[in-house]
């Protein structure tokens, strides 16, 4: 069994806002790959294939995941569970998370019987996100269980995502004030972290939490903090535009909407995923701000 500490230098350099250039630098590895062994050259291919899936390049992910199956020995545990870790990605980014499931079921498992609770804990929170409802619920509440009793470093790291997707999960299933304290948990927990962008999102969500609670002025008070903190240091946050149009609009001030609307279209509206996804969305956004 390989160190479940142990990562190798690639993997330091994951910038996950920026794929393309995180590829670039992982294909600078695959000169030496083949002479460190396989499984670093089955790992390596497995993380160049999830910055092609990120970049929605879905045909080449795959073809380099056959690359990297090619390669498989018998004795490779980690190896086989960053694959179907990411096979599964690519199959769920594309459209099919029915065919991820078992890819993600597969890496849970070997990931449990191997003592790698950090591959162990992303595989059931891609499960819970395939999953819809109480199942996904119940995947989340897993990886968080594995999470907080893991002696392992970096399976400690994964709290802060999580407590960010239970609190999601309560809140598509309504419960407002059950996601309002998970999400209190994630800002204390990124708060301790001190990294700025995980800070803001995690006070974004406790803002929205407090929306639907329909504590309108107080979500508008911390998302107009938030935009603030966000403007002094030059980035352009297109969802706290909306969510203070949102708020500003159920207070019934609609001019006063309209700008911050307007802003949060011109921001979103370059995001690929949401122009795929999301469209009326965006619609909305675009007839509110003109």
């Amino acid at each position: 069994m390989s160190d479940p500490k142990e990562q190798y230098e690639f993997d330091h350099l994951w910038d996950y806002d920026n794929p393309a250039a995180t590829e670039n630098q992982f294909r600078s590895f695959l000169p030496v790959a083949s002479t460190k062994g396989k499984s670093y050259h089955v790992e390596l291919l497995t993380q160049i294939a999830r910055t092609l899936g990120l970049q929605q390049r879905f045909d080449e992910a795959h073809k380099l995941l056959d690359e990297a199956e090619a390669l498989f020995a018998e004795d490779m545990q980690r190896p086989r569970i960053r694959y179907l870790l990411e096979r599964g990605r690519v199959f769920n980014s594309s459209g099919s998370p029915d065919t991820a499931q078992p890819l993600f079921t597969a890496a849970w498992e070997i990931a449990q019987q191997a003592g790698e609770d950090f591959y162990a804990i992303d595989a059931a929170h891609m499960l819970a996100i395939v999953e819809q409802g109480q199942a996904a619920l119940d995947w989340n509440l897993k990886a968080l269980g594995l999470a907080e009793s893991s002696n392992q470093p970096r399976a400690k790291n994964w709290l802060g995502s999580l407590y960010n997707n239970i609190g999601w999960a309560y809140h598509d299933m309504g419960q407002y004030e059950r996601a309002l304290g998970i999400f209190e948990k994630a800002l204390q927990f990124r708060e301790k972290e001190g990294k700025p962008k995980p800070i803001h999102i995690a006070g974004w969500c406790v803002a929205r939490a407090l929306r639907s609670l329909g504590r309108v002025e107080e979500a508008l008070e911390r998302q107009q903090t938030l935009l603030t903190r966000a403007e002094a240091a030059q980035d352009e946050l297109g969802y706290t535009y909306e969510e203070i149009g949102e708020c500003l609009l159920l207070l019934n001030r609609e001019a006063e909407a309209k700008p911050y609307f307007a802003r949060a279209y011109g921001v979103l509206s370059r995001d690929s995923w949401l122009v795929r996804n999301e469209s009326g969305r965006l619609e909305r956004l675009r007839e509110l701000g003109s």
